[in-house]
C-alpha cells in the first residue's frame, strides 16, 4: 500500500494545505466537501503536488518536514521543481 504526501491549493483563500493520505482522490473530495476544519472554508482545492512513500511513517515524517519549514516560498519551489 502506498501513502501520499500532498499539497493542495485554494484560489479563493490563496492558501496551500499540506497533508498525507492513502487515497488522494478521496481525500481531495473530503477537503472540497468541508470534512476538514482548515479546508472547509473553501471548496476549490486542487492538487498541486504529491510524493509517494511505502509506509505511513515515512509519509507523516515528510509531511512534518514540509510543514516545519513554514514557508510558502518552499512549497511553491517544491511544486515548480516537480513540473
Amino acid at each position: 500500500m502506498a501513502f501520499h504526501v500532498y499539497i493542495i491549493f485554494s484560489a479563493k483563500l490563496n492558501k496551500y494545505y499540506v497533508g498525507y493520505t492513502e487515497n488522494i482522490a478521496t481525500r481531495l473530495l473530503q477537503h472540497n466537501g468541508g470534512d476538514s476544519a482548515f479546508t472547509s472554508k473553501a471548496d476549490d482545492w486542487t492538487l498541486r503536488y504529491s510524493e509517494i512513500f511505502s509506509t505511513r511513517q515515512e509519509a507523516h515524517k515528510r509531511e512534518l518536514e514540509i510543514k516545519k519549514k513554514k514557508s510558502r516560498t518552499y512549497i511553491e519551489w517544491l511544486i515548480s521543481s516537480a513540473g
